[in-house]
């Protein structure tokens, strides 16, 4: 086991566009860090640089007590688990298990040793003689995994080792891996888009965009404190609902509300030209619900209802100028695809499960004020948070 730190690395390429930009981040001994954003965000350079598989073009990286830049992979005693299984369909599983250990020359007695006990912990004992087209994807995904735990690293990096997936076997392998990573205490950095993987395996994440990055911490810290606008409409499902708001003195105008706030925000808010509350979609409820007494009321058309069975999620629009910040563009275009739509602000509230609330129904609902999250439409950065103390440095 060994921690990892990147000392302000950089990915250059020969044309000048830099892949990662002066990243600095520690990962400790034993922990199990995640890195994650959209497609090209530069989580999976920064993993390849770890591994020796990219050349670092500027900072330092460390494994242990040594800087690594120059070691070649196979020096730095770190194991990979890609997103291709990449067994050999000729051998047994037995066999893909120990081949790095054979090539290693590792003695027959303690290779056997090695491979019969990553099975017991991966539940493969059953299916060492079987060869992989005769394993489901889970179990092939299992045997990749006990290729890299034989070797007995310093370090796992898993490269999106789930998205090969179904669904519902990707929740039951996420569980097993997170188990898994708990027993070895192996120092792991595993790459992600799917912000419900980054949230419930990591022990921190690390959220990147453009190369940079945004935020690091456990996952409720990102969840309940974002630093900025894309970190806190890419961690949530449903994502967070951003409007227009107005500061005026004591309150903040909303498109369908107004919310009261304390002497130390009304300062803070002071001077923003632009601003944008966020709310996620639980800080809704409908009038009347237990523990709402006092939350600011107003009503709306309900749009969609979708009765999940644990809970009841509602979708309407709310009037108002239309939100309007670079970076929920930038999250648009990247995690969903397209361009915001204009018109009206759209919302999703996540109501208790028993609620009658139908299509076209207009319905009083309250918004738990204390919960608002308030940042700067020009910067993207949540007012009054130290963002730097947000980012980890080395």
């Amino acid at each position: 086991m060994a921690r990892i730190v990147l000392d302000n690395v950089t990915k250059r390429y020969p044309d000048g566009t830099e892949g990662v930009k002066d990243l600095s981040l520690q990962i400790e001994d034993g922990e199990f860090m995640i890195l994650v954003g959209p497609s090209g965000c530069g989580k999976s350079t920064a993993l390849r640089m770890i591994a020796g598989l990219e050349e670092i073009s500027e900072g330092d990286l460390w494994i242990g007590d040594e800087i690594v830049n120059d070691l070649d992979p196979g020096e730095r005693d770190i194991a990979m688990v890609f997103q291709s299984y990449a067994l050999y369909p000729h051998m047994t599983v037995r066999d893909n298990m120990g081949f790095s250990l054979k090539l290693a020359k590792v003695p027959k007695e303690e290779l056997t040793k090695r491979v019969e006990e990553a099975a017991r912990i991966l539940g493969l004992q059953d299916h060492l003689d079987r060869k992989p087209a005769n394993l489901s994807g889970g179990q092939r995904q299992r045997v990749a995994m006990g290729r890299a735990i034989v070797r007995k690293p310093r370090a796992f990096l898993m490269d999106e080792p789930l998205s090969n997936l179904d669904a519902k076997l990707r929740v039951q392998t996420r569980a097993e891996l997170a188990r898994l990573q708990a027993r070895l205490s192996t120092t792991t950095v595993y790459v992600t888009h799917d912000q419900t993987e980054a949230m419930t395996l990591g022990d921190r994440v690390a959220v990147m965009r453009a190369g940079e990055l945004q935020q690091v911490g456990t996952p409720m810290e990102l969840y309940h404190e974002p630093a900025n606008l894309f970190v806190a409409g890419f961690i949530g499902s449903p994502a967070m609902n951003f409007l227009p708001a107005q500061a005026d003195g004591d309150v903040v105008h909303l498109p369908m509300v107004d919310a009261p706030v304390d002497e130390q925000l009304r300062s803070r808010l002071e001077g923003v030209a632009r601003l944008i509350v966020g709310i996620r979609p639980e800080h809704f409820q409908e009038r009347g619900a237990p523990g709402t007494d006092g939350w600011p009321t107003f009503e709306a058309e309900i749009d969609l209802v979708e009765s999940m069975g644990s809970e009841t999620v509602a979708y309407f629009s709310v009037g108002g100028d239309e939100v309007h910040a670079d970076l929920l563009e930038e999250l648009s275009r990247e995690v969903e695809g397209n361009e915001r739509d204009g018109g009206d602000n759209r919302v999703t509230a996540r109501l208790e499960p028993d609620s009658a609330l139908r299509r076209r129904d207009t319905a009083k609902l309250v918004v738990d004020a204390s919960k608002l999250v308030y940042f700067d439409a020009d910067s993207g950065a949540r007012i009054g948070v130290d963002t730097a103390s947000a980012v980890a440095t080395a």
